[in-house]
């Protein structure tokens, strides 16, 4: 199965997801992805646990245990080490979540339990009804979508969000599925391991054209919506993250709808650089 037909797949997850995914928001329970069949935008606008009965105690040990020895190489982060090497580097844990530049990809990754602490809504239209929380993103980036859609609006281009913030439990159930469907060597390609997903930071959008027509999926590139944000997604901040030909240094197909949030200044320098952000940063770090 082509993996750029996973959005429509992806509607068999919802009843297996609803009760699988914890938090819609950090306080809500989220709901189960469903892109494939969720209503297309209609005509643009403006834009504790209970203890268990414990067992009898033995009596204690007149005689005082041994202090235990702490182990003397102790693994710094068990889940990184579960990772596969990536470009023959070891896997790393991401040190600065918060960051707005933090780096997310197959080498550093983000801890189960990590969630944005300041994730919201950005006042766009989405390609589905439902609230869940691949509406969310983190709240400077979230402005920024906000100021984007409107700018391409008054170029005649209308947008429509996709996917934005995911849990790492949402992730973990999206690559099992990508998995089972078309097995690890291709789903590893289009899709993140959980912890190794953009998504997770808040600071990314999946973006399609207002019917969600091509969401996600190859036929996107070269629409008018595409070319838009190529040429423009830097001026509010973004950056195309998966760009063509660069699937060797990102670890990903070509994802034209895949923009990440950086800030103004430095999506400019990455743009004009015309290098990967992987790149980028190993020349100025």
């Amino acid at each position: 199965m082509s993996p750029h037909t996973k959005l429509c797949r992806l509607s068999l997850l919802a009843l297996a997801a609803a009760t699988l995914i914890a938090g819609c928001t950090p306080e809500a329970e989220p709901q189960a992805p469903a892109p494939g069949n969720e209503p297309s935008v209609q005509a643009p606008g403006p834009a504790d646990q209970q203890p268990s009965d414990r067992e009898p105690q033995p009596a204690p040990d007149p005689s005082p245990s041994p202090e235990p020895e702490p182990d003397p190489d102790p693994d710094p982060d068990p889940a990184a080490s579960s990772y596969p090497s990536w470009n023959g580097r070891e896997v790393k844990p991401v040190t600065n979540p918060d960051a707005i530049d933090v780096l997310v990809n197959k080498e550093y990754v983000l801890s189960p339990d990590y969630v944005p602490p300041d994730l919201v809504e950005p006042a766009v239209r989405f390609i589905f009804a439902e609230k869940n929380e691949r509406r969310l993103m983190r709240a400077e980036a979230a402005a920024a979508l906000e100021e984007m859609f409107a700018a391409a609006e008054e170029d005649g281009i209308y947008l429509a969000g996709v996917s934005g913030y995911r849990s790492y439990a949402y992730q973990e159930m999206l690559f099992s599925y990508y998995v089972s469907a078309d097995g690890l060597e291709l789903a590893q390609r289009y899709s993140a391991r959980p912890g190794q997903s953009e998504h997770q930071t808040g600071l990314a959008m999946d973006v399609s054209g207002s019917t969600g027509e091509c969401a996600a999926d190859d036929c996107f590139a070269g629409t008018p919506e595409a070319e838009w944000l190529a040429a423009h997604a830097h001026e509010f901040g973004f950056i195309v993250r998966y760009p063509e030909g660069k699937e060797d240094v990102t670890g990903y197909m070509y994802e034209p709808w895949h923009v990440r949030y950086l800030g103004k200044e430095l999506a400019r320098k990455v743009y004009d650089s015309g290098l990967t952000y992987e790149e980028y940063l190993a020349q100025t770090r």
